[in-house]
């Protein structure tokens, strides 16, 4: 029997005032998978990934971890199942090194005295499990460049051994060849077994990495799709509404309209 999804969403609404963010959208991740959320700005993509993070609790709908009803109302519900999120802003500390950052708030101590020496090795030893090129781990992040930040803030999520990561825009201020490591990276860490949900624009990125894509729009589902077989153009006229406008053109009344 196939094993169920790590996590599985059903139905998810949330309203803000007289905004309605979300309506009855379904997502589903496996273990070893990236499935790419995709849609355009104001699609809900920030929000859902609030909704699983706990930040913003869903108004309505069922989410199951490992196929079983759970709740997600904060963060803390969020994090004791085993899910990490990496915001687009990285919540980086500049003025802390690389070992600061990733032990901020779960540092090792000794009788009552940090033990710098154990942390620094737990830190080099995760940059060279995940193939992360950081010249010091004692270096100010302020000093990396905005690729070895993203990898260091992804690399600090993992610290809890989470079950699914959600990465929002990862890319998004990164050059070619950041861009390059940082997928490498997502596919290192999705191929120990992570589930992973990744929102992004960059239709290059999700063809890259992402196992499946599914799109956002206005709120609600608007497709999900095979990354191996579908189109680049597939995925833009989901996102935009263009296959959705050829198929109502087509069934006008009822019967197949034609230009």
């Amino acid at each position: 029997m196939a094993h169920p999804p790590v996590l599985a969403l059903r139905g998810i609404s949330k309203r803000f005032g007289g905004v309605q963010a979300l309506v009855d959208v379904d997502l589903q991740v496996r273990a070893g998978e990236v499935v790419a959320l995709a849609g355009d700005n104001g699609a809900g993509k920030s929000t859902l990934i609030k909704v699983i993070s706990g930040v913003s609790p869903a108004d309505r709908g069922v989410i199951e971890w490992e196929g079983h009803l759970v709740q997600i109302k904060r963060p803390h519900d969020a994090h004791a199942l085993g899910i990490a999120t990496v915001y687009q802003d990285l919540a980086m500390c500049d003025n802390l090194d690389v070992v600061g950052n990733l032990f901020l708030g779960r540092e090792i101590d000794r009788v009552g005295i940090l033990d710098e020496v154990e942390m620094e090795r737990r830190a080099r030893e995760l940059m060279r499990t995940l193939s992360i090129r950081i010249p010091d781990v004692r270096m100010p992040v302020a000093a990396l460049s905005a690729g070895q930040r993203q990898a260091v803030a992804i690399s600090r999520s993992l610290m809890g051994a989470p079950k699914v990561l959600l990465l929002d825009e990862p890319t998004a201020a990164l050059g070619v060849e950041q861009t390059s490591h940082l997928l490498d990276l997502i596919e290192e860490v999705r191929d120990r077994g992570m589930a992973i949900i990744l929102i992004s624009h960059n239709m290059g990125d999700i063809k890259a990495v992402a196992d499946r894509v599914a799109v956002l729009r206005l709120g609600r589902n608007n497709g999900l799709f095979d990354v191996s077989t579908v189109t680049q153009e597939q995925i833009i006229s989901s996102v935009t509404g263009a296959a959705d406008n050829a198929v109502a053109h087509r069934t006008k009344g009822g019967k197949e309209a034609w230009p």
